[in-house]
Protein backbone atom coordinates (compact mmCIF):
# COMPACT_ATOMS: atom_id res chain seq x y z
CA UNK A 1 0.00 0.00 0.00
CA UNK A 2 1.38 3.42 -1.08
CA UNK A 3 0.18 6.48 0.51
CA UNK A 4 1.60 10.27 -0.37
CA UNK A 5 1.44 13.23 1.85
CA UNK A 6 1.82 16.42 0.05
CA UNK A 7 0.43 20.28 0.62
CA UNK A 8 -2.10 21.55 -1.43
CA UNK A 9 -1.05 25.35 -1.08
CA UNK A 10 2.64 27.06 -1.29
CA UNK A 11 3.61 24.70 1.05
CA UNK A 12 4.27 25.09 5.26
CA UNK A 13 1.03 23.49 5.75
CA UNK A 14 1.90 21.66 8.41
CA UNK A 15 3.01 18.33 6.64
CA UNK A 16 5.66 16.99 8.65
CA UNK A 17 3.75 16.69 11.53
CA UNK A 18 1.32 14.73 9.81
CA UNK A 19 3.99 12.40 7.90
CA UNK A 20 5.71 12.10 11.54
CA UNK A 21 2.13 10.74 12.99
CA UNK A 22 1.18 8.84 10.20
CA UNK A 23 4.86 7.17 10.02
CA UNK A 24 3.77 5.05 13.00
CA UNK A 25 1.66 2.86 10.55
CA UNK A 26 4.67 3.37 7.72
CA UNK A 27 7.41 0.61 7.21
CA UNK A 28 9.39 2.63 5.01
CA UNK A 29 9.34 6.50 4.16
CA UNK A 30 10.68 8.10 0.83
CA UNK A 31 11.36 11.81 0.13
CA UNK A 32 10.65 12.22 -3.46
CA UNK A 33 11.69 15.76 -4.77
CA UNK A 34 13.15 18.82 -3.48
CA UNK A 35 16.12 19.41 -1.43
CA UNK A 36 17.24 20.98 1.77
CA UNK A 37 15.33 24.44 0.28
CA UNK A 38 12.67 23.82 2.71
CA UNK A 39 12.06 21.75 6.01
CA UNK A 40 9.52 20.52 8.03
CA UNK A 41 9.04 21.20 12.04
CA UNK A 42 8.33 17.85 14.12
CA UNK A 43 7.93 18.38 18.20
CA UNK A 44 7.94 15.09 19.62
CA UNK A 45 9.12 13.61 22.89
CA UNK A 46 12.67 13.67 21.62
CA UNK A 47 12.50 17.12 20.89
CA UNK A 48 12.25 20.21 18.81
CA UNK A 49 13.55 19.49 15.22
CA UNK A 50 13.38 21.04 11.87
CA UNK A 51 13.88 18.48 8.96
CA UNK A 52 15.23 19.74 5.17
CA UNK A 53 16.31 16.21 3.74
CA UNK A 54 15.52 13.67 5.98
CA UNK A 55 12.04 12.41 5.59
CA UNK A 56 10.18 12.85 8.73
CA UNK A 57 9.79 9.29 9.72
CA UNK A 58 13.20 9.09 10.98
CA UNK A 59 11.84 8.99 14.66
CA UNK A 60 10.61 5.47 14.48
CA UNK A 61 12.85 2.27 15.23
CA UNK A 62 10.85 0.55 12.59
CA UNK A 63 10.87 2.63 9.59
CA UNK A 64 13.42 2.58 6.78
CA UNK A 65 13.72 6.23 5.54
CA UNK A 66 14.48 6.85 1.70
CA UNK A 67 16.15 9.36 -0.28
CA UNK A 68 14.58 9.17 -3.48
CA UNK A 69 16.38 9.53 -7.20
CA UNK A 70 14.08 12.67 -7.63
CA UNK A 71 16.34 14.61 -4.58
CA UNK A 72 18.22 17.23 -4.99
CA UNK A 73 20.80 15.74 -2.52
CA UNK A 74 23.09 17.97 -0.55
CA UNK A 75 25.42 15.17 1.10
CA UNK A 76 27.14 17.68 3.60
CA UNK A 77 23.83 18.99 4.47
CA UNK A 78 22.18 15.26 5.13
CA UNK A 79 25.54 13.96 7.23
CA UNK A 80 24.64 16.90 9.67
CA UNK A 81 21.05 16.16 9.76
CA UNK A 82 21.66 12.80 10.53
CA UNK A 83 24.56 13.77 13.10
CA UNK A 84 22.19 16.38 14.51
CA UNK A 85 18.98 13.78 15.42
CA UNK A 86 21.56 10.99 17.27
CA UNK A 87 23.66 14.00 18.74
CA UNK A 88 19.91 14.76 20.47
CA UNK A 89 19.18 11.29 21.50
CA UNK A 90 17.27 10.10 18.86
CA UNK A 91 18.14 6.12 17.84
CA UNK A 92 20.48 6.10 14.23
CA UNK A 93 18.05 6.22 11.93
CA UNK A 94 17.79 3.35 9.08
CA UNK A 95 18.47 5.24 5.98
CA UNK A 96 18.76 4.40 2.08
CA UNK A 97 19.71 7.08 -0.50
CA UNK A 98 19.07 6.22 -4.15
CA UNK A 99 22.71 5.46 -6.27
CA UNK A 100 20.35 7.46 -9.32
CA UNK A 101 20.15 10.73 -6.97
CA UNK A 102 22.40 13.59 -8.20
CA UNK A 103 24.07 15.27 -6.29
CA UNK A 104 23.61 19.38 -5.24
CA UNK A 105 27.04 20.67 -6.02
CA UNK A 106 29.20 23.23 -3.61
CA UNK A 107 28.85 26.04 -6.96
CA UNK A 108 25.08 24.75 -7.30
CA UNK A 109 24.64 27.21 -4.33
CA UNK A 110 27.32 29.50 -5.44
CA UNK A 111 25.33 29.88 -8.84
CA UNK A 112 22.13 30.84 -6.89
CA UNK A 113 23.57 33.47 -4.76
CA UNK A 114 25.14 35.21 -7.48
CA UNK A 115 21.93 35.09 -10.05
CA UNK A 116 19.47 36.02 -6.94
CA UNK A 117 22.41 39.15 -6.58
CA UNK A 118 22.52 39.77 -10.34
CA UNK A 119 18.81 39.97 -10.53
CA UNK A 120 18.40 42.53 -7.54
CA UNK A 121 15.07 44.07 -7.31
CA UNK A 122 13.89 41.26 -10.13
CA UNK A 123 14.73 37.99 -7.68
CA UNK A 124 12.93 35.20 -7.23
CA UNK A 125 13.07 35.10 -3.28
CA UNK A 126 15.34 31.97 -3.64
CA UNK A 127 16.41 30.21 -0.38
CA UNK A 128 19.55 30.34 -1.99
CA UNK A 129 20.08 26.29 -1.00
CA UNK A 130 21.59 25.98 -5.05
CA UNK A 131 18.01 24.22 -6.16
CA UNK A 132 17.51 25.62 -9.24
CA UNK A 133 20.80 25.52 -10.67
CA UNK A 134 20.46 21.97 -9.32
CA UNK A 135 17.49 20.70 -11.48
CA UNK A 136 18.98 22.94 -14.46
CA UNK A 137 22.29 20.80 -14.49
CA UNK A 138 19.84 17.78 -13.72
CA UNK A 139 18.26 18.35 -17.30
CA UNK A 140 20.97 19.63 -19.17
CA UNK A 141 22.75 16.61 -18.32
CA UNK A 142 25.38 17.93 -16.41
CA UNK A 143 24.44 16.90 -13.27
CA UNK A 144 26.45 14.28 -11.32
CA UNK A 145 24.41 10.97 -10.18
CA UNK A 146 25.48 9.46 -6.60
CA UNK A 147 26.84 6.23 -8.68
CA UNK A 148 29.21 8.24 -10.29
CA UNK A 149 31.26 9.12 -7.05
CA UNK A 150 32.09 5.23 -7.21
CA UNK A 151 34.23 5.54 -10.46
CA UNK A 152 37.05 7.36 -10.31
CA UNK A 153 38.19 7.92 -13.77
CA UNK A 154 34.13 8.76 -14.93
CA UNK A 155 34.52 11.37 -12.33
CA UNK A 156 37.47 13.22 -13.14
CA UNK A 157 36.99 13.29 -16.42
CA UNK A 158 33.32 14.70 -16.05
CA UNK A 159 34.55 16.99 -13.50
CA UNK A 160 36.80 18.66 -16.25
CA UNK A 161 34.03 18.80 -19.02
CA UNK A 162 31.28 20.20 -16.72
CA UNK A 163 34.12 22.79 -14.82
CA UNK A 164 35.24 23.78 -18.49
CA UNK A 165 31.66 25.62 -19.28
CA UNK A 166 30.85 27.06 -15.34
CA UNK A 167 34.22 28.79 -15.47
CA UNK A 168 33.32 31.00 -18.36
CA UNK A 169 29.81 31.75 -16.33
CA UNK A 170 31.63 32.69 -13.23
CA UNK A 171 34.60 34.59 -14.82
CA UNK A 172 32.14 36.63 -17.31
CA UNK A 173 28.80 36.74 -16.09
CA UNK A 174 29.57 36.67 -12.36
CA UNK A 175 33.03 37.72 -12.42
CA UNK A 176 33.35 35.56 -9.43
CA UNK A 177 36.37 33.22 -8.93
CA UNK A 178 36.81 30.19 -11.32
CA UNK A 179 36.26 26.58 -9.45
CA UNK A 180 39.40 24.96 -8.78
CA UNK A 181 39.12 21.26 -10.21
CA UNK A 182 41.50 19.28 -7.92
CA UNK A 183 39.40 20.92 -4.72
CA UNK A 184 36.62 19.86 -6.37
CA UNK A 185 37.49 16.08 -6.89
CA UNK A 186 38.74 16.40 -2.96
CA UNK A 187 35.26 17.32 -1.94
CA UNK A 188 33.53 14.74 -3.98
CA UNK A 189 35.86 11.75 -2.56
CA UNK A 190 35.12 13.60 1.23
CA UNK A 191 31.35 12.70 -0.17
CA UNK A 192 31.09 9.56 -1.40
CA UNK A 193 33.30 8.86 1.90
CA UNK A 194 30.16 10.24 3.83
CA UNK A 195 27.19 8.67 1.80
CA UNK A 196 29.13 5.30 1.28
CA UNK A 197 26.90 3.40 3.74
CA UNK A 198 23.75 4.65 2.64
CA UNK A 199 23.52 4.22 -1.17
CA UNK A 200 21.41 1.46 -2.15
CA UNK A 201 19.55 0.60 -5.43
CA UNK A 202 16.11 1.82 -3.77
CA UNK A 203 14.63 1.11 -6.96
CA UNK A 204 14.82 -2.49 -6.50
CA UNK A 205 14.19 -2.28 -2.83
CA UNK A 206 10.80 -0.36 -2.94
CA UNK A 207 9.44 -2.78 -5.66
CA UNK A 208 10.61 -5.89 -3.84
CA UNK A 209 8.74 -4.17 -0.55
CA UNK A 210 5.89 -3.52 -2.66
CA UNK A 211 5.82 -7.05 -3.53
CA UNK A 212 6.01 -7.83 0.03
CA UNK A 213 2.72 -5.42 1.06
CA UNK A 214 4.84 -3.25 2.73
CA UNK A 215 3.21 0.06 3.80
CA UNK A 216 5.33 3.07 2.03
CA UNK A 217 4.57 7.01 2.52
CA UNK A 218 5.75 8.96 0.05
CA UNK A 219 6.90 12.53 1.64
CA UNK A 220 6.87 15.30 -0.70
CA UNK A 221 7.93 18.89 0.38
CA UNK A 222 6.21 22.47 -0.22
CA UNK A 223 2.81 22.35 -2.38
CA UNK A 224 0.84 22.65 -5.12
CA UNK A 225 1.41 25.80 -5.80
CA UNK A 226 4.87 25.78 -6.25
CA UNK A 227 5.16 22.92 -8.89
CA UNK A 228 7.09 24.33 -12.43
CA UNK A 229 3.82 23.23 -14.19
CA UNK A 230 0.64 23.69 -12.59
CA UNK A 231 2.19 26.87 -9.82
CA UNK A 232 2.33 30.10 -9.60
CA UNK A 233 5.32 30.03 -12.46
CA UNK A 234 7.94 31.48 -12.46
CA UNK A 235 7.57 31.83 -8.39
CA UNK A 236 7.45 28.10 -7.90
CA UNK A 237 10.57 24.98 -6.81
CA UNK A 238 12.05 23.35 -9.65
CA UNK A 239 10.73 19.94 -8.90
CA UNK A 240 7.32 18.77 -9.01
CA UNK A 241 5.43 18.82 -5.85
CA UNK A 242 2.36 17.08 -6.73
CA UNK A 243 1.62 13.08 -5.32
CA UNK A 244 1.84 11.96 -9.27
CA UNK A 245 5.65 12.65 -8.99
CA UNK A 246 5.82 10.29 -6.20
CA UNK A 247 6.26 7.73 -8.28
CA UNK A 248 8.52 9.26 -10.42
CA UNK A 249 11.17 10.20 -8.00
CA UNK A 250 10.62 7.43 -5.88
CA UNK A 251 11.06 4.82 -8.77
CA UNK A 252 7.77 2.88 -7.97
CA UNK A 253 4.44 2.31 -10.60
CA UNK A 254 2.29 5.42 -10.77
CA UNK A 255 -0.86 2.73 -9.71
CA UNK A 256 0.40 2.23 -6.55
CA UNK A 257 -0.30 5.52 -5.07
CA UNK A 258 -3.66 4.14 -3.50
CA UNK A 259 -4.11 7.44 -0.86
CA UNK A 260 -3.10 10.86 -1.05
CA UNK A 261 -3.24 12.77 2.22
CA UNK A 262 -3.27 15.92 1.36
CA UNK A 263 -2.39 18.98 3.89
CA UNK A 264 -4.24 22.09 4.25
CA UNK A 265 -4.13 24.95 6.30
CA UNK A 266 -6.71 26.52 7.91
CA UNK A 267 -5.73 30.01 7.09
CA UNK A 268 -2.80 30.80 4.16
CA UNK A 269 0.92 31.57 4.61
CA UNK A 270 3.56 31.20 2.07
CA UNK A 271 7.38 31.97 1.98
CA UNK A 272 8.83 33.78 -0.90
CA UNK A 273 7.45 35.92 -3.60
CA UNK A 274 4.49 35.68 -6.17
CA UNK A 275 0.91 35.67 -6.74
CA UNK A 276 -1.20 35.34 -3.13
CA UNK A 277 -4.61 36.79 -3.87
CA UNK A 278 -5.77 36.16 -0.03
CA UNK A 279 -3.09 38.13 1.59
CA UNK A 280 -3.14 40.10 4.53
CA UNK A 281 -0.77 42.63 5.83
CA UNK A 282 0.25 45.16 8.93
CA UNK A 283 -0.88 45.00 11.95
CA UNK A 284 -3.97 41.94 11.32
CA UNK A 285 -0.79 39.95 9.23
CA UNK A 286 1.25 40.34 12.34
CA UNK A 287 -1.42 39.08 14.51
CA UNK A 288 -2.09 35.90 12.73
CA UNK A 289 1.82 35.51 12.13
CA UNK A 290 2.18 35.35 15.31
CA UNK A 291 -0.86 33.43 16.67
CA UNK A 292 0.13 30.57 13.99
CA UNK A 293 2.15 27.65 14.14
CA UNK A 294 4.51 26.51 17.38
CA UNK A 295 6.49 29.53 17.97
CA UNK A 296 4.68 31.99 15.12
CA UNK A 297 5.06 31.80 10.93
CA UNK A 298 8.46 32.17 10.18
CA UNK A 299 10.30 29.85 7.43
CA UNK A 300 11.84 26.83 8.49
CA UNK A 301 14.60 27.24 6.43
CA UNK A 302 15.45 31.24 6.37
CA UNK A 303 13.97 32.32 9.23
CA UNK A 304 11.65 34.60 7.50
CA UNK A 305 8.16 36.07 8.49
CA UNK A 306 5.93 33.79 6.38
CA UNK A 307 3.16 36.30 4.26
CA UNK A 308 -0.26 35.78 5.75
CA UNK A 309 -3.36 35.47 4.32
CA UNK A 310 -7.14 34.32 5.10
CA UNK A 311 -8.42 30.82 3.76
CA UNK A 312 -8.34 30.42 -0.06
CA UNK A 313 -10.89 27.65 -0.74
CA UNK A 314 -9.93 28.31 -5.02
CA UNK A 315 -6.52 27.84 -4.65
CA UNK A 316 -6.79 24.82 -1.95
CA UNK A 317 -9.54 23.24 -4.48
CA UNK A 318 -7.20 23.81 -7.45
CA UNK A 319 -4.29 22.11 -5.33
CA UNK A 320 -6.63 18.96 -3.68
CA UNK A 321 -7.58 18.41 -7.78
CA UNK A 322 -3.74 18.69 -8.96
CA UNK A 323 -2.65 16.54 -5.82
CA UNK A 324 -5.10 13.97 -6.77
CA UNK A 325 -6.42 14.57 -3.06
CA UNK A 326 -8.57 11.32 -1.74
CA UNK A 327 -8.58 13.10 2.36
CA UNK A 328 -7.95 16.26 3.93
CA UNK A 329 -5.57 16.69 6.95
CA UNK A 330 -6.75 20.26 7.99
CA UNK A 331 -3.86 22.15 10.28
CA UNK A 332 -3.10 24.81 12.88
CA UNK A 333 -6.57 25.53 13.32
CA UNK A 334 -5.85 26.06 17.40
CA UNK A 335 -4.27 29.36 15.71
CA UNK A 336 -7.73 30.95 14.40
CA UNK A 337 -9.68 31.17 18.38
CA UNK A 338 -8.34 34.67 18.67
CA UNK A 339 -10.53 35.82 16.13
CA UNK A 340 -14.37 37.83 15.91
CA UNK A 341 -15.14 36.22 12.35
CA UNK A 342 -13.01 35.01 9.62
CA UNK A 343 -12.93 35.52 6.02
CA UNK A 344 -13.14 32.52 3.69
CA UNK A 345 -12.19 33.48 0.39
CA UNK A 346 -14.49 31.84 -2.03
CA UNK A 347 -13.72 33.36 -5.49
CA UNK A 348 -11.55 35.96 -7.77
CA UNK A 349 -12.55 38.93 -9.49
CA UNK A 350 -10.47 39.04 -12.92
CA UNK A 351 -11.47 42.24 -14.71
CA UNK A 352 -14.64 42.52 -13.67
CA UNK A 353 -15.54 38.93 -13.67
CA UNK A 354 -15.91 36.62 -10.96
CA UNK A 355 -14.42 32.96 -11.47
CA UNK A 356 -13.77 29.51 -8.84
CA UNK A 357 -11.28 28.50 -11.38
CA UNK A 358 -7.67 29.12 -10.55
CA UNK A 359 -6.50 30.66 -13.15
CA UNK A 360 -2.70 31.13 -15.28
CA UNK A 361 -0.29 33.78 -13.01
CA UNK A 362 -1.04 36.90 -15.59
CA UNK A 363 -4.67 36.37 -14.94
CA UNK A 364 -4.07 35.68 -10.79
CA UNK A 365 -1.77 39.09 -10.96
CA UNK A 366 -5.40 40.87 -11.64
CA UNK A 367 -7.58 39.12 -9.28
CA UNK A 368 -9.16 40.02 -6.44
CA UNK A 369 -10.41 37.80 -3.34
CA UNK A 370 -14.24 37.33 -3.07
CA UNK A 371 -14.87 36.58 0.74
CA UNK A 372 -17.48 34.92 2.57
CA UNK A 373 -17.26 36.08 6.67
CA UNK A 374 -18.13 33.75 9.20
CA UNK A 375 -18.17 33.82 12.76
CA UNK A 376 -15.63 33.27 14.97
CA UNK A 377 -15.26 30.43 17.77
CA UNK A 378 -13.40 33.02 20.64
CA UNK A 379 -11.96 30.14 22.45
CA UNK A 380 -8.61 27.89 22.55
CA UNK A 381 -9.16 24.23 20.94
CA UNK A 382 -5.94 22.61 22.12
CA UNK A 383 -6.65 19.46 24.28
CA UNK A 384 -10.20 18.73 22.13
CA UNK A 385 -9.53 15.33 20.91
CA UNK A 386 -13.19 14.43 20.15
CA UNK A 387 -14.92 16.15 16.26
CA UNK A 388 -18.48 17.16 18.04
CA UNK A 389 -16.43 18.47 21.26
CA UNK A 390 -15.22 21.47 19.02
CA UNK A 391 -17.62 24.82 19.43
CA UNK A 392 -20.40 24.92 16.80
CA UNK A 393 -18.79 27.57 15.19
CA UNK A 394 -15.37 26.17 14.64
CA UNK A 395 -17.44 22.51 13.27
CA UNK A 396 -19.14 25.40 11.04
CA UNK A 397 -15.84 26.55 9.60
CA UNK A 398 -14.39 23.36 9.18
CA UNK A 399 -17.20 22.13 7.37
CA UNK A 400 -17.86 25.10 5.06
CA UNK A 401 -14.22 24.62 3.85
CA UNK A 402 -15.41 21.22 2.80
CA UNK A 403 -17.82 21.94 0.76
CA UNK A 404 -15.73 24.44 -0.67
CA UNK A 405 -12.66 22.11 -1.60
CA UNK A 406 -14.80 18.71 -1.97
CA UNK A 407 -12.77 16.40 -0.13
CA UNK A 408 -13.71 14.64 2.76
CA UNK A 409 -11.46 16.80 6.35
CA UNK A 410 -10.87 13.46 8.25
CA UNK A 411 -8.32 15.08 10.39
CA UNK A 412 -8.28 18.03 12.06
CA UNK A 413 -4.85 19.11 13.96
CA UNK A 414 -5.21 21.34 16.72
CA UNK A 415 -1.92 21.76 18.36
CA UNK A 416 1.66 21.12 17.31
CA UNK A 417 2.30 18.08 18.85
CA UNK A 418 2.05 14.01 17.54
CA UNK A 419 -0.99 13.43 19.69
CA UNK A 420 -2.85 17.06 18.91
CA UNK A 421 -5.18 15.17 16.48
CA UNK A 422 -9.16 15.29 15.63
CA UNK A 423 -9.97 12.20 13.32
CA UNK A 424 -13.15 12.19 12.38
Amino acid sequence: MVKAIVGANWGDEGKGKITDMLSEQADIIVRFQGGANAGHTIINDYGKFALHLLPSGVFYNHTTSVIGNGVALNIPYLFNEIKNLTDQGVPAPKILVSDRAQILMPYHILFDQYEEERLGGKSFGSTKSGIAPFYSDKYAKIGFQVSELFDDELLKEKIERVCEQKNIILKYLYKKPEIDTKELYDTLISYRDMVAPYVCDTVTFLNNALKEGKNILLEGQLGALKDPDFGIYPMVTSSSTLASYGAIGAGIPAREIKDVVTVVKAYSSAVGAGEFVSEIFGEEADKMRNHGGDGGEYGATTGRPRRMGWFDAVATRYGCMMQGATQVALTVLDALGYLDELKICVGYEIDGEVTTDFPVTAKLAKAKPVYETVAGWKCDIRGIKKYEDLPENCRKYIEIIEKQINVPITMISNGPARTDIIYR
